[in-house]
């Protein structure tokens, strides 16, 4: 084997932004062939893949950007993040199952969608869902790869509060939040204090 050849077969070899047999296997287990979705895989492994969602993961899907700063709050200031992935322009978030039917209703408690200005919507994908992936091995390009690959058998999983404190933390540095709802520019200002 040339020198060159072993360098490129290391450098497969290790990409992180691969998934691992393990990881693959994992993914797999979504389906309901897995073996019929590895072998395909070990077919094509630069072909992206659509899995059902709700069995082994649940997928939180946002914009790039939002997302990026989502990830920025988990790995530095929590408890770091499930497998990640970015696919045509949005960001996956793999997530516990049940996260995609509990997301929702916290994020409607937190007065999610009456808030205005740079809060995008996140779209919970869970049982009876499915999401296409980028391909199980190396990037594809800028618009699929992984940015976390899953590595392991039983990866952990962020669920639903750890989502939605991170969303939150995200939005306090996109745009100012506040408990008050905005002043009526056109309402008149008695001053109380003068009171006789």
């Amino acid at each position: 084997m040339s020198s060159s050849t072993r360098n490129e077969t290391l450098s497969d070899r290790f990409d992180v932004s691969g998934v691992t047999a393990d990881g693959a296997a994992w993914l797999a287990s979504a389906g309901a062939y897995p073996r019929s979705a590895l072998a395909l895989w070990e077919e094509r492994p630069d072909a992206p893949v659509v899995l059902p969602c709700g069995t082994a993961f649940d997928v939180v899907s946002v914009p790039a950007v939002f997302g990026r700063q989502m990830l920025d709050r988990l790995w530095d200031e929590g408890p770091g993040s499930g497998p990640v992935a970015v696919f045509r322009g949005r960001m996956l978030l793999f997530a516990g199952p049940g996260t995609a039917h509990r997301l929702p209703s916290l994020l409607d408690w937190e007065e999610w969608a009456g808030r205005s200005g740079g809060i995008p919507p996140l779209l919970c994908h869970g049982h009876g869902d499915a999401v296409t992936l980028p391909a199980p091995l190396g990037a594809v390009g800028l618009h699929s790869r992984w940015l976390v690959a899953p590595d392991t058998r039983h990866p952990w999983l962020p669920g639903p509060e750890i989502l939605l404190w991170a969303a939150v933390r995200a939005a306090r540095t996109t745009v100012r939040i506040s408990i008050f709802p905005p002043a009526d520019q056109g309402a008149k200002v008695y001053d109380v204090s003068r009171r006789r």
